[in-house]
């Protein structure tokens, strides 16, 4: 039997083995545990050690990131002269979250409400990052200091302007550089080419807590409250934005997860209660799946001060109203990206290297969404676009084996802004120079994608027997945890396996279910329930012996936990 038409093919790519010296030196570690370490680059036996205790080894001194000092010594001049300080952030939940530590952390250094106030910009009136209107607005209300959070790194213009202002800037981000730096009094960001700082993928929530962090070090007879206590919000940050849960932001999530799950928070303690999460059970999959979509989705269809307003609040009346007002509009999200995504599909030709979709319909703040969607269903880079009367702002989402942002660099001639990381980034552009954008894309695309074989790749952390899967396996992959981009759970392949039982599950038959067993000659050992989502159109067409990929999984029922086979890909097994 063949793979169902409506199921995309997928390359499995297993590691290569643990060396044998390796092995030999950690055998006191279980071998998957460690195959699996091994795969993720942990493979010294001091990191390996460090990792499994939940530390990390390198000088985390939040002074090692540039011009840290410049920045502290800035903000203690605005406090001790009664400056206001403008915390800028970005509509995400990570710049909401970054938004909201940064200006309660200069909050809890005696600062008031009139000396520290927020800014987001909302996404469909300025766009995303700096915009000169807003900082002109700013110095009119009376700010003396503007720190970006989460933005900032390629507004060059738009720093340039603020000091004609006559405001001062602070720069945090974490996005990739440009060609050059913008001209403020400090600019933050561990990418910067002088950085000494030892990990480079924090999110931008991690480096405001950076700067939280020299603060406090820098005026602790000023500090209110534990810095400690900010952790809940890198960690919703960080795991959101898909910052890599390894080295730094593993040990502020392991330690942010601590925090989250005391719900001290009123805003999260109310978000948690509606997604139906319970103090003690809250994971990075609860903020990936939970709380995450419901922070961003105030940026996407509303504004983003409706989450940074929950996040912020300190009663529990307010916090309830605004965490249903958030799980409303999520679920707006959820019907508008189906739709959206639906027609931006019929816009394109999947064969094409690059999708590119726009529409005046398309919302700005599900664009990144649909562009996900169509990168995922495709395998192929893509932008999708709301076209404006003058000028159109999209987001774009890619593949490994193309660099979306040196690509935006590549045609920065015809853009007003852009800017991201390898996978996903964001542009605006004038409609005029959207013909030749386009024609420009497509050229890149031709150059670097043209001849590969562009089918996904699933990463198979180890090929095991079904009978290796069991209780004790899945508590020691537990030291895994928290997992998440650059630190995925584990998936494993089991060849020869039998399938017992099987049927289409879920509305209009989109999941697979199944009962799976090893087989030995003529013996079948353990039977597994499995499910698999969005495969439903194996049902008619299953063979009785299969090879799967899968994850190891805890379903709950009616107060039981049973393991359960999460299965990502199937093929009929071939001997």
């Amino acid at each position: 039997m063949r793979r169902p038409d409506n199921i995309r093919e997928n390359r499995w790519q297993v590691a290569p083995p643990v060396p044998l010296h390796l092995q030999d030196e950690l055998s006191h570690i279980h071998p998957i545990l460690l195959q699996t370490l091994y795969n993720r680059g942990i493979s010294e036996p001091p990191r390996i050690q460090a990792f499994l205790e939940g530390r990390y080894l390198e000088n985390t001194d939040p002074f090692l990131l540039p011009e840290m000092d410049k920045a502290v010594a800035r903000i203690q001049q605005a406090i001790a002269q009664d400056e206001m300080i403008v915390v800028y952030g970005d509509f995400d939940a990570d710049g909401v979250t970054s938004t909201v530590l940064l200006t309660q952390a200069l909050r809890g250094l005696g600062m008031g409400r009139r000396q520290v106030r927020p800014y987001i910009p909302d996404r469909i009136d300025e766009g995303y990052g700096l915009n000169k209107d807003a900082l002109a607005k700013l110095k009119e209300i009376g700010a003396h200091l503007v720190v970006t959070v989460d933005c900032g790194i390629r507004s060059i213009r738009e720093v340039a302007y603020a000091a004609e202002l006559g405001l001062d800037m602070i720069i945090t981000d974490h996005h990739s550089l440009g060609p050059e730096l913008p001209p403020a009094v400090a600019v933050i960001n561990p990418k910067h080419p002088d950085s000494s700082y030892p990990d480079t993928m924090l999110a931008g929530v991690g480096i405001a807590y950076k700067l939280a962090q020299a603060l406090y070090q820098t005026m602790p007879e000023r500090v209110q409250g534990n810095v400690e206590d900010f952790l809940d919000l890198v960690a919703v940050g960080t795991v959101a934005d898909l910052a890599p849960l390894l080295h730094e932001n593993r040990k502020l999530v392991m330690d942010g997860l601590k925090v989250l799950n005391r719900l001290q928070r009123p805003g999260l303690a109310a978000l948690a209660n509606a997604v139906g999460l319970k103090p003690g059970n809250i994971t990075s999959e609860s903020i990936g799946f939970g709380l995450g979509p419901r922070i961003n989705a105030a940026g996407r269809l509303a504004h983003a001060y409706t989450a940074a307003r929950l996040l912020a609040a300190n009663n529990n009346h307010t916090a309830r109203q605004l965490a249903r007002e958030l799980n409303d509009l999520n679920k707006q999200r959820q019907k508008l990206t189906a739709e959206l995504g639906a027609k931006a599909e019929t816009m394109v030709n999947p064969n094409d290297l690059i999708l590119i979709a726009g529409a005046e319909d398309f919302v700005p703040g599900v664009v990144g969404l649909v562009a996900s969607r169509l990168a995922d269903k495709n395998y192929r880079p893509a932008i999708v676009l709301e076209m404006g009367s003058e000028e159109s702002r999209g987001s774009c989402r890619s593949i490994p084996e193309f660099h979306i942002t040196d690509a935006l660099d590549a045609s920065a001639d015809l853009l007003v802004r852009h800017g991201g990381h390898a996978q996903a980034a964001g542009l605006t552009l004038r409609n005029e120079n959207l013909p030749q954008f386009k024609s420009r894309m497509r050229e890149i695309a031709e150059a670097k994608l043209a001849g590969q074989d562009l089918v996904p790749t699933i990463a198979v952390d180890a090929e095991i027997s079904l009978d290796e899967v069991d209780w004790a396996l899945h508590e020691t992959l537990a030291q895994l945890e928290p997992t998440g981009y650059s630190n995925p759970t584990p998936l494993f392949l089991s060849r020869n396996v039998e399938v017992m039982s099987h049927r289409a599950v879920g509305q209009d038959g989109t999941h697979l279910q199944m009962r799976l067993s090893s087989r030995n000659g003529d013996y079948a050992h353990q039977l597994l329930p499995a499910i698999a989502f969005r495969q439903g159109a194996w049902a008619d067409a299953l063979p009785q012996i299969i090879d799967v990929v899968y994850s190891v999984n805890i379903n709950e029922w009616n107060g039981r936990r049973s393991l359960q086979l999460m299965v990502q890909d199937i093929r009929p097994h071939e001997a």
